[in-house]
């Protein structure tokens, strides 16, 4: 998404050059005797001169950065910002048509359990991967919202792009981005078994994701394994971004590959529509318009 640019007015003052001295030593003095307050007061009261300044208030009230400030952290997401956050076809381009049914995908592939016996010497990863699984399966990696969210899908060919917005516990937040960081060190390589009894490989490496938001972390997973009786390999990449409280998280690939370029631009796109809504701001509907 493009920002627009502010564009700043200058007005050229001709003449009156005593008076403008004349202006500029009486707030310097102000500025002198209300730093000489201060003094005279009490020391551990930082800041207090400047809020009661004229001067800082004046320079307050122009800053551009005003309008442009980060969301309080106190923003709450509703369920209508939720879904205005959501991205459309044209911020991930390509050929990606939404669909109505993303709630309900499910992938075969990731349906599996997990075998202890890979992990002899830490069970607890056991758990861990089998988590992943689990969670990839039911659509929730970051477990359960606390709050308002929203959810919308897009497909392409065999290609699946699921794109998810939530509000969670904070604390809660951070553990699961915690949790995904750990995975490419305990969940690298790892098999599973189906209801059938067939294995499943799965690798889990991490990947790069756009710096947006607070926090951020990236994965791609990869399961090998057989669909119908049809030896298959199912990828997908995984990005999550965390906005104060709330985060967006975006699942892209399939058994034709990753689809790390429109994961990257769901986020590059989605990250500042969410922004814009916990500000209050309606979100562009075009991301590539330009003044």
């Amino acid at each position: 998404m493009t920002a627009r640019p502010s564009r700043a007015h200058r007005r050229t003052v001709t003449g009156g050059a005593p008076a403008v001295r004349f202006l500029a030593s009486a707030l310097a003095a102000g500025v002198l005797l209300t730093a000489s307050a201060c003094s005279d007061g009490d020391s551990g009261g930082q800041g207090s001169g400047a809020a009661e300044s004229p001067v800082a208030d004046a320079s307050r009230a122009a800053s551009p950065l005003a309008a442009t400030s980060p969301p309080a952290s106190g923003a709450r997401l509703t369920d209508a910002g939720a879904r205005a956050a959501l991205i459309t076809e044209a911020d991930i381009e390509d050929d990606w048509t939404k669909v109505a049914d993303a709630a309900s995908w499910r992938d075969k592939l990731l349906a599996g359990k997990v075998d202890v016996a890979d992990f002899l010497t830490a069970k607890a990863d056991a758990a861990d991967c089998q988590k992943l699984l689990d969670s990839l399966y039911d659509e929730d990696l970051l477990g359960k919202p606390s709050g308002a969210s929203a959810l919308t899908g897009f497909k392409e060919g065999d290609s699946r792009l699921l794109y998810q917005v939530a509000a969670y516990d904070r604390a809660a937040l951070d553990d699961s981005l915690d949790w995904l960081k750990s995975l490419p060190t305990e969940c690298d390589e790892f098999t599973a078994t189906d209801s059938a009894g067939d294995k499943r490989t799965v690798q889990v490496t991490e990947t790069p994701v756009p710096k947006e938001g607070d926090a951020r972390q990236g994965l791609q997973v990869v399961v090998q394994g057989t669909a119908d009786d049809v030896p298959t390999t199912l990828t997908l990449d995984v990005a999550v971004v965390r906005v104060g409280s709330d985060a967006i998280t975006v699942t892209g690939g399939g058994p034709d590959g990753g689809k790390d370029d429109s994961v990257e631009r769901a986020v590059q796109q989605g990250t500042p529509r969410l922004t814009d809504v916990l500000a209050g701001r309606t979100p562009a509907p075009d991301p590539y318009e330009i003044d």
